[in-house]
């Protein structure tokens, strides 16, 4: 005899394994403030303008920081940009950026290439901005208004 075995749907919600992302994260979900983009507009102006142009459009040597740049980096995460620039910027002083001024550049570059604001600071940690993907086009993020 066999006993019959109703199946029943799984509620996955809030069990997901550790490490899996319930919502995919990216540049257009508002990821930086407008507070924390001027910060780095000052700091672009001090550490980053003379390779990479008031304008961010690159000097020849130095490449852009809008247009060309978003394709480059599409695929990656937001913590391959930010180790990018922690790790080999300024050219002249390679490495000596603190983290906090890392990511308020990061927040003035996302800022100039038309990428959202949000409520929340980009996190000066590699770890923390793993989470962001870096797209070239608009995911889906929170509706618009």
């Amino acid at each position: 005899m066999r006993k019959s075995v109703r199946k029943m749907p799984l509620l996955l919600l809030g069990f997901l394994p550790a490490g899996v992302a319930a919502q995919t994260v990216t540049q257009w979900d508002g990821v930086y403030t407008d507070a924390q983009a001027e910060r780095g507009s000052g700091q672009y102006v001090q550490h980053c303008a003379v390779c990479h142009g008031p304008a961010l459009e690159g000097n020849g040597e130095a490449p852009p920081l809008t247009g060309e740049f978003i394709p480059d980096w599409a695929g990656t995460t937001l913590a391959d940009v930010y180790d990018k620039v922690s790790v080999t910027m300024p050219l002249n002083a390679p490495g000596t950026l603190r983290p906090e001024i890392t990511a308020d550049i990061l927040a003035f570059i996302l800022k100039q290439n038309g990428f959202p604001a949000g409520a929340k600071e980009l996190r000066a940690s590699s770890e923390a901005l793993k989470t962001i993907n870096f797209t070239s086009k608009p995911g889906p993020g929170p509706p618009k208004k």
